[in-house]
Protein backbone atom coordinates (compact mmCIF):
# COMPACT_ATOMS: atom_id res chain seq x y z
CA UNK A 1 0.00 0.00 0.00
CA UNK A 2 2.90 2.39 0.87
CA UNK A 3 4.20 2.14 -2.60
CA UNK A 4 1.44 2.57 -4.54
CA UNK A 5 0.56 6.15 -2.20
CA UNK A 6 4.35 7.03 -3.26
CA UNK A 7 3.68 6.22 -6.72
CA UNK A 8 0.85 8.60 -7.13
CA UNK A 9 1.19 11.32 -4.51
CA UNK A 10 4.50 13.94 -3.71
CA UNK A 11 6.64 12.64 -0.80
CA UNK A 12 5.44 15.84 0.73
CA UNK A 13 1.60 14.60 0.27
CA UNK A 14 2.28 10.51 1.37
CA UNK A 15 1.62 11.16 4.82
CA UNK A 16 -1.42 13.20 5.27
CA UNK A 17 -3.01 10.59 2.94
CA UNK A 18 -1.68 7.72 5.57
CA UNK A 19 -3.40 9.68 8.33
CA UNK A 20 -6.40 10.22 6.47
CA UNK A 21 -6.80 6.03 5.86
CA UNK A 22 -5.38 5.48 9.46
CA UNK A 23 -8.57 7.81 10.22
CA UNK A 24 -10.94 6.12 8.29
CA UNK A 25 -10.48 2.48 9.21
CA UNK A 26 -10.57 3.70 13.16
CA UNK A 27 -14.44 5.26 12.51
CA UNK A 28 -15.18 1.75 10.76
CA UNK A 29 -14.05 -0.35 13.40
CA UNK A 30 -15.87 2.07 15.34
CA UNK A 31 -18.98 1.96 14.09
CA UNK A 32 -19.28 -1.58 14.17
CA UNK A 33 -17.64 -2.05 17.88
CA UNK A 34 -21.19 0.28 18.51
CA UNK A 35 -23.21 -1.69 16.47
CA UNK A 36 -22.21 -4.96 19.16
CA UNK A 37 -24.18 -4.94 22.38
CA UNK A 38 -23.13 -6.39 25.47
CA UNK A 39 -26.23 -9.10 25.85
CA UNK A 40 -27.50 -11.00 29.06
CA UNK A 41 -28.45 -14.31 29.15
CA UNK A 42 -29.86 -16.27 32.13
CA UNK A 43 -29.26 -20.00 32.20
CA UNK A 44 -30.51 -22.58 34.36
CA UNK A 45 -28.14 -24.40 36.23
CA UNK A 46 -29.93 -26.26 38.48
CA UNK A 47 -32.76 -28.37 39.60
CA UNK A 48 -36.40 -27.59 40.28
CA UNK A 49 -36.54 -27.06 44.26
CA UNK A 50 -40.53 -26.74 45.61
CA UNK A 51 -40.12 -23.37 48.17
CA UNK A 52 -44.31 -23.59 48.53
CA UNK A 53 -46.43 -26.61 48.21
CA UNK A 54 -50.68 -25.52 48.78
CA UNK A 55 -51.24 -29.30 49.81
CA UNK A 56 -48.00 -29.13 51.98
CA UNK A 57 -47.82 -25.35 53.35
CA UNK A 58 -51.40 -23.46 52.58
CA UNK A 59 -53.25 -22.14 55.70
CA UNK A 60 -56.87 -22.52 53.39
CA UNK A 61 -57.62 -22.95 49.83
CA UNK A 62 -56.83 -18.89 49.04
CA UNK A 63 -53.29 -19.91 49.10
CA UNK A 64 -51.96 -20.69 45.63
CA UNK A 65 -49.18 -18.73 43.63
CA UNK A 66 -50.80 -16.01 41.70
CA UNK A 67 -48.18 -13.26 41.12
CA UNK A 68 -44.71 -12.89 41.41
CA UNK A 69 -42.55 -13.15 44.14
CA UNK A 70 -41.79 -10.39 45.66
CA UNK A 71 -39.45 -10.34 48.97
CA UNK A 72 -37.32 -7.59 51.29
CA UNK A 73 -35.48 -8.01 54.41
CA UNK A 74 -37.48 -6.03 57.77
CA UNK A 75 -35.62 -4.57 60.33
CA UNK A 76 -34.39 -8.08 62.22
CA UNK A 77 -32.76 -8.98 59.21
CA UNK A 78 -35.84 -11.79 58.54
CA UNK A 79 -36.92 -12.13 54.75
CA UNK A 80 -41.03 -11.38 54.25
CA UNK A 81 -42.39 -12.36 50.97
CA UNK A 82 -45.50 -12.13 49.29
CA UNK A 83 -46.53 -14.06 45.94
CA UNK A 84 -50.26 -15.31 46.27
CA UNK A 85 -53.84 -14.63 45.86
CA UNK A 86 -56.24 -12.22 47.16
CA UNK A 87 -56.63 -13.46 50.77
CA UNK A 88 -52.77 -11.72 50.92
CA UNK A 89 -50.39 -13.61 53.82
CA UNK A 90 -46.89 -12.74 54.40
CA UNK A 91 -44.22 -15.32 54.09
CA UNK A 92 -41.27 -15.58 56.03
CA UNK A 93 -38.10 -16.99 56.64
CA UNK A 94 -34.24 -17.30 57.29
CA UNK A 95 -33.76 -17.46 53.54
CA UNK A 96 -35.31 -16.91 50.50
CA UNK A 97 -35.98 -21.29 50.06
CA UNK A 98 -36.99 -21.84 53.79
CA UNK A 99 -40.11 -19.63 53.26
CA UNK A 100 -43.29 -20.52 55.86
CA UNK A 101 -46.70 -18.73 55.44
CA UNK A 102 -48.21 -17.12 58.45
CA UNK A 103 -52.08 -17.75 58.43
CA UNK A 104 -53.41 -13.87 59.04
CA UNK A 105 -54.41 -12.32 56.74
CA UNK A 106 -52.72 -8.89 56.34
CA UNK A 107 -54.58 -6.84 53.21
CA UNK A 108 -58.14 -8.12 51.46
CA UNK A 109 -60.78 -6.54 49.00
CA UNK A 110 -64.25 -7.06 50.69
CA UNK A 111 -65.73 -7.50 47.66
CA UNK A 112 -67.56 -4.52 47.50
CA UNK A 113 -69.93 -4.24 43.98
CA UNK A 114 -69.40 -0.71 43.81
CA UNK A 115 -66.27 -0.31 41.08
CA UNK A 116 -65.90 3.36 42.99
CA UNK A 117 -64.42 1.86 45.70
CA UNK A 118 -61.92 0.14 44.69
CA UNK A 119 -62.40 -2.73 46.84
CA UNK A 120 -63.16 -6.26 45.08
CA UNK A 121 -60.28 -7.91 44.69
CA UNK A 122 -56.94 -7.40 45.62
CA UNK A 123 -53.50 -8.90 45.30
CA UNK A 124 -50.03 -7.25 46.84
CA UNK A 125 -47.78 -7.39 43.67
CA UNK A 126 -44.81 -4.88 44.08
CA UNK A 127 -43.10 -3.94 47.23
CA UNK A 128 -40.50 -1.46 48.50
CA UNK A 129 -39.28 -0.29 52.18
CA UNK A 130 -36.76 1.78 53.29
CA UNK A 131 -35.87 0.00 57.02
CA UNK A 132 -37.76 -3.11 56.93
CA UNK A 133 -40.59 -1.66 58.82
CA UNK A 134 -42.35 0.86 56.46
CA UNK A 135 -43.63 -0.78 53.86
CA UNK A 136 -44.74 0.63 50.40
CA UNK A 137 -46.68 -1.58 48.17
CA UNK A 138 -48.73 -1.62 45.20
CA UNK A 139 -52.08 -3.38 44.52
CA UNK A 140 -53.02 -5.28 41.22
CA UNK A 141 -56.84 -5.07 41.86
CA UNK A 142 -59.51 -6.74 40.18
CA UNK A 143 -63.12 -5.63 39.49
CA UNK A 144 -64.81 -8.69 38.88
CA UNK A 145 -68.34 -7.01 37.60
CA UNK A 146 -69.46 -10.14 36.23
CA UNK A 147 -69.83 -11.61 40.05
CA UNK A 148 -72.19 -8.22 40.93
CA UNK A 149 -75.57 -8.12 39.51
CA UNK A 150 -76.20 -5.43 36.91
CA UNK A 151 -72.56 -4.44 36.60
CA UNK A 152 -72.14 -6.38 33.02
CA UNK A 153 -74.06 -7.55 30.76
CA UNK A 154 -71.82 -10.67 30.39
CA UNK A 155 -71.48 -13.57 32.51
CA UNK A 156 -67.79 -13.90 31.84
CA UNK A 157 -64.97 -12.68 34.42
CA UNK A 158 -62.61 -11.97 30.83
CA UNK A 159 -65.32 -9.68 29.48
CA UNK A 160 -65.94 -8.16 32.53
CA UNK A 161 -62.58 -7.46 34.38
CA UNK A 162 -61.87 -3.89 34.74
CA UNK A 163 -58.37 -3.62 36.44
CA UNK A 164 -56.64 -1.16 38.52
CA UNK A 165 -53.64 -0.13 40.24
CA UNK A 166 -53.59 0.77 44.03
CA UNK A 167 -51.46 1.97 46.98
CA UNK A 168 -51.06 0.32 50.35
CA UNK A 169 -48.80 1.06 53.04
CA UNK A 170 -47.62 -1.16 56.15
CA UNK A 171 -46.28 0.32 58.82
CA UNK A 172 -45.55 -2.93 60.88
CA UNK A 173 -43.22 -4.70 58.66
CA UNK A 174 -45.98 -6.58 56.43
CA UNK A 175 -47.79 -7.94 59.05
CA UNK A 176 -50.58 -5.65 58.09
CA UNK A 177 -51.46 -2.82 55.19
CA UNK A 178 -53.73 -0.04 54.75
CA UNK A 179 -54.78 2.16 52.12
CA UNK A 180 -53.24 6.03 51.48
CA UNK A 181 -54.29 8.36 49.50
CA UNK A 182 -54.30 8.86 46.37
CA UNK A 183 -55.44 5.29 46.57
CA UNK A 184 -55.56 5.00 43.16
CA UNK A 185 -52.00 4.26 41.34
CA UNK A 186 -53.37 3.79 37.69
CA UNK A 187 -56.70 3.27 36.01
CA UNK A 188 -58.37 3.71 32.89
CA UNK A 189 -59.68 7.01 31.86
CA UNK A 190 -63.23 5.79 32.01
CA UNK A 191 -65.11 3.55 34.73
CA UNK A 192 -65.96 -0.02 34.48
CA UNK A 193 -68.59 -0.12 32.17
CA UNK A 194 -71.88 -2.26 31.54
CA UNK A 195 -70.96 -3.45 27.64
CA UNK A 196 -66.98 -3.66 28.48
CA UNK A 197 -66.80 -6.99 26.22
CA UNK A 198 -62.84 -7.50 27.45
CA UNK A 199 -60.44 -6.80 30.00
CA UNK A 200 -59.17 -3.40 30.45
CA UNK A 201 -57.28 -1.30 32.35
CA UNK A 202 -53.83 -1.69 34.25
CA UNK A 203 -52.42 -5.02 35.35
CA UNK A 204 -49.65 -6.71 37.22
CA UNK A 205 -46.85 -4.37 38.40
CA UNK A 206 -43.19 -5.80 38.71
CA UNK A 207 -41.28 -5.03 41.38
CA UNK A 208 -40.29 -1.78 42.54
CA UNK A 209 -36.92 -0.17 41.53
CA UNK A 210 -34.81 3.08 43.19
CA UNK A 211 -32.85 4.95 40.89
CA UNK A 212 -31.02 8.27 41.35
CA UNK A 213 -33.57 9.12 43.74
CA UNK A 214 -37.02 8.08 42.05
CA UNK A 215 -38.94 4.95 42.36
CA UNK A 216 -39.67 2.85 39.30
CA UNK A 217 -42.37 0.15 37.67
CA UNK A 218 -43.33 -1.61 35.03
CA UNK A 219 -47.27 -2.06 34.99
CA UNK A 220 -48.88 -3.91 32.25
CA UNK A 221 -52.22 -2.60 29.82
CA UNK A 222 -54.27 -3.67 27.12
CA UNK A 223 -54.83 -0.65 26.27
CA UNK A 224 -58.31 1.20 24.74
CA UNK A 225 -58.76 3.43 21.60
CA UNK A 226 -58.93 7.35 21.13
CA UNK A 227 -61.84 9.61 21.80
CA UNK A 228 -62.71 13.29 22.60
CA UNK A 229 -60.03 14.25 25.01
CA UNK A 230 -58.63 10.90 25.20
CA UNK A 231 -55.46 9.35 23.69
CA UNK A 232 -55.73 6.20 21.83
CA UNK A 233 -53.71 3.44 24.65
CA UNK A 234 -51.86 1.36 22.61
CA UNK A 235 -51.58 -2.73 25.13
CA UNK A 236 -48.09 -3.58 26.27
CA UNK A 237 -46.35 -2.49 29.00
CA UNK A 238 -45.20 1.01 30.35
CA UNK A 239 -42.60 2.55 33.03
CA UNK A 240 -44.19 4.57 36.10
CA UNK A 241 -42.13 6.83 37.99
CA UNK A 242 -42.48 8.80 41.69
CA UNK A 243 -39.95 10.52 43.47
CA UNK A 244 -42.28 9.73 46.99
CA UNK A 245 -43.88 6.68 47.58
CA UNK A 246 -45.10 7.93 50.72
CA UNK A 247 -47.33 10.19 48.64
CA UNK A 248 -48.16 8.06 45.73
CA UNK A 249 -48.25 10.45 42.49
CA UNK A 250 -47.14 7.93 40.16
CA UNK A 251 -46.66 9.31 36.29
CA UNK A 252 -46.19 7.18 33.42
CA UNK A 253 -43.50 7.71 30.63
CA UNK A 254 -45.31 9.05 27.59
CA UNK A 255 -42.14 9.20 24.84
CA UNK A 256 -40.97 12.22 25.88
CA UNK A 257 -40.98 12.35 29.82
CA UNK A 258 -42.98 11.44 32.96
CA UNK A 259 -46.35 13.17 32.24
CA UNK A 260 -49.04 11.01 31.20
CA UNK A 261 -51.35 10.92 34.76
CA UNK A 262 -54.10 7.98 35.39
CA UNK A 263 -55.58 8.72 38.53
CA UNK A 264 -59.33 7.27 39.45
CA UNK A 265 -62.10 8.43 36.84
CA UNK A 266 -64.32 8.66 39.49
CA UNK A 267 -62.72 11.17 41.75
CA UNK A 268 -60.27 13.19 38.99
CA UNK A 269 -61.18 15.51 36.04
CA UNK A 270 -58.86 15.91 34.09
CA UNK A 271 -59.43 18.02 30.72
CA UNK A 272 -57.38 15.51 28.72
CA UNK A 273 -56.04 12.06 29.03
CA UNK A 274 -52.43 11.24 27.28
CA UNK A 275 -51.53 7.92 26.57
CA UNK A 276 -48.43 6.38 28.18
CA UNK A 277 -45.86 4.87 25.50
CA UNK A 278 -45.67 0.68 25.38
CA UNK A 279 -42.33 -0.35 25.56
CA UNK A 280 -40.63 -3.47 23.42
CA UNK A 281 -39.98 -5.70 24.29
CA UNK A 282 -42.65 -6.82 26.57
CA UNK A 283 -46.32 -8.37 25.01
CA UNK A 284 -47.10 -8.64 28.76
CA UNK A 285 -46.80 -7.82 32.19
CA UNK A 286 -43.23 -8.37 33.51
CA UNK A 287 -42.29 -10.36 36.22
CA UNK A 288 -39.45 -8.16 37.65
CA UNK A 289 -36.54 -5.95 37.27
CA UNK A 290 -33.08 -6.19 38.77
CA UNK A 291 -29.56 -4.00 38.42
CA UNK A 292 -26.92 -6.14 37.45
CA UNK A 293 -23.98 -5.23 39.70
CA UNK A 294 -20.91 -5.90 38.40
CA UNK A 295 -22.29 -3.78 34.75
CA UNK A 296 -25.50 -1.74 36.49
CA UNK A 297 -27.04 -2.95 33.72
CA UNK A 298 -31.07 -3.33 34.57
CA UNK A 299 -32.35 -6.87 33.97
CA UNK A 300 -36.23 -7.51 33.42
CA UNK A 301 -37.51 -11.12 33.20
CA UNK A 302 -40.90 -11.56 31.77
CA UNK A 303 -43.03 -14.32 29.78
CA UNK A 304 -44.12 -14.54 26.45
CA UNK A 305 -46.31 -17.01 23.89
CA UNK A 306 -44.47 -18.08 20.83
CA UNK A 307 -45.90 -16.31 17.54
CA UNK A 308 -46.47 -12.63 19.45
CA UNK A 309 -44.86 -9.44 18.41
CA UNK A 310 -41.04 -9.23 20.11
CA UNK A 311 -41.36 -5.24 19.64
CA UNK A 312 -38.20 -5.52 16.83
CA UNK A 313 -39.75 -6.47 14.05
CA UNK A 314 -40.21 -10.17 14.75
CA UNK A 315 -41.79 -12.62 16.70
CA UNK A 316 -40.76 -14.87 19.80
CA UNK A 317 -39.77 -18.26 18.63
CA UNK A 318 -40.94 -20.34 21.48
CA UNK A 319 -43.06 -19.72 24.62
CA UNK A 320 -41.34 -19.52 27.57
CA UNK A 321 -39.34 -17.27 30.07
CA UNK A 322 -37.62 -14.52 28.24
CA UNK A 323 -34.61 -12.11 29.31
CA UNK A 324 -33.92 -8.51 28.06
CA UNK A 325 -31.38 -6.05 28.91
CA UNK A 326 -31.52 -1.87 29.62
CA UNK A 327 -29.46 1.05 30.77
CA UNK A 328 -31.83 3.49 31.25
CA UNK A 329 -35.60 0.91 32.00
CA UNK A 330 -36.94 2.97 28.92
CA UNK A 331 -34.76 1.10 25.82
CA UNK A 332 -34.47 -2.30 25.81
CA UNK A 333 -32.62 -4.99 23.90
CA UNK A 334 -33.94 -8.03 22.18
CA UNK A 335 -34.66 -10.46 24.57
CA UNK A 336 -32.89 -13.97 24.85
CA UNK A 337 -34.94 -17.10 25.79
CA UNK A 338 -34.35 -18.28 29.53
CA UNK A 339 -36.61 -21.86 29.89
CA UNK A 340 -38.97 -22.51 27.04
CA UNK A 341 -42.12 -23.58 28.71
CA UNK A 342 -46.40 -22.90 28.13
CA UNK A 343 -47.07 -20.30 30.50
CA UNK A 344 -50.64 -18.75 30.91
CA UNK A 345 -50.47 -17.01 27.47
CA UNK A 346 -50.98 -20.52 26.16
CA UNK A 347 -53.28 -23.03 25.24
CA UNK A 348 -53.38 -25.45 28.23
CA UNK A 349 -54.77 -28.34 26.25
CA UNK A 350 -52.18 -31.10 26.15
CA UNK A 351 -49.64 -29.67 28.27
CA UNK A 352 -48.90 -31.54 31.78
CA UNK A 353 -48.15 -27.93 33.42
CA UNK A 354 -48.23 -24.00 32.43
CA UNK A 355 -45.43 -22.09 34.13
CA UNK A 356 -45.52 -18.53 35.29
CA UNK A 357 -44.68 -15.18 36.92
CA UNK A 358 -40.57 -15.62 36.72
CA UNK A 359 -38.74 -13.17 39.09
CA UNK A 360 -34.84 -13.37 39.15
CA UNK A 361 -33.68 -12.80 43.11
CA UNK A 362 -29.92 -13.14 44.07
CA UNK A 363 -29.82 -13.86 47.83
CA UNK A 364 -26.53 -12.37 48.07
CA UNK A 365 -28.10 -8.79 46.86
CA UNK A 366 -26.96 -6.12 48.81
CA UNK A 367 -29.84 -4.27 48.53
CA UNK A 368 -32.90 -4.42 51.13
CA UNK A 369 -35.40 -5.06 48.38
CA UNK A 370 -33.64 -7.61 46.48
CA UNK A 371 -33.17 -4.92 44.06
CA UNK A 372 -29.63 -5.99 42.36
CA UNK A 373 -27.99 -9.61 41.15
CA UNK A 374 -24.96 -11.04 41.00
CA UNK A 375 -23.41 -13.72 38.38
CA UNK A 376 -25.56 -16.55 40.31
CA UNK A 377 -29.36 -15.95 41.73
CA UNK A 378 -32.79 -17.85 41.97
CA UNK A 379 -35.35 -18.40 38.96
CA UNK A 380 -38.85 -17.73 41.16
CA UNK A 381 -42.07 -18.56 39.04
CA UNK A 382 -45.43 -20.74 39.65
CA UNK A 383 -46.00 -24.08 38.11
CA UNK A 384 -49.65 -24.97 37.78
CA UNK A 385 -50.95 -28.36 37.03
CA UNK A 386 -53.32 -28.84 34.11
CA UNK A 387 -56.00 -31.41 33.98
CA UNK A 388 -56.67 -32.17 30.15
CA UNK A 389 -57.46 -28.31 28.72
CA UNK A 390 -58.49 -27.30 32.53
CA UNK A 391 -56.67 -25.07 34.76
CA UNK A 392 -56.16 -26.66 38.67
CA UNK A 393 -55.48 -25.18 41.60
CA UNK A 394 -52.61 -27.52 41.85
CA UNK A 395 -50.12 -24.52 41.97
CA UNK A 396 -46.36 -24.60 43.67
CA UNK A 397 -43.64 -22.18 44.05
CA UNK A 398 -40.67 -22.95 42.08
CA UNK A 399 -37.13 -22.36 42.17
CA UNK A 400 -34.53 -23.13 39.97
CA UNK A 401 -30.69 -21.47 40.34
CA UNK A 402 -29.52 -19.21 37.09
CA UNK A 403 -26.14 -18.36 36.18
CA UNK A 404 -26.19 -14.76 34.37
CA UNK A 405 -23.60 -14.82 31.33
CA UNK A 406 -23.12 -11.62 28.27
CA UNK A 407 -22.03 -12.04 25.10
CA UNK A 408 -21.40 -9.92 21.89
CA UNK A 409 -24.39 -9.68 19.82
CA UNK A 410 -24.20 -7.77 16.75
Amino acid sequence: MRSILKRRLPDSLWFLAWFALVIALTCAIARQAHAAETAFVATPVGPPVIVFDPKRDACDGHDVPDAPLRAFRDADGMIRAFGLHFENRRMSGPSLLALKLECGVVFRGTGNGDPRNFDDRSWITATWTPDGKTIHALVHHEFQANEHKGRCRFDSYMKCWWNSILNIRSDDGGRSFRKIEPLVAAATPFPSEHDQGRHRGFFNPSNIIAKDGAFYTLIGTTGWSATTGRAEQPAGVCLFRTDDLARGGWRAFDGKGFSARFPSPYHATLKSHQACRALAPFPAPVGGITRHRSSGTYLAIFQAAKGSPDGFGGTYPASGFYLSASRDLIHWQRPSLVLATRTLYDDACGADALRSYPVLIDAAAETRNFEDIGEEAQLFYAEMRIDGCAHTSDRKLIARKIRISTYLRD
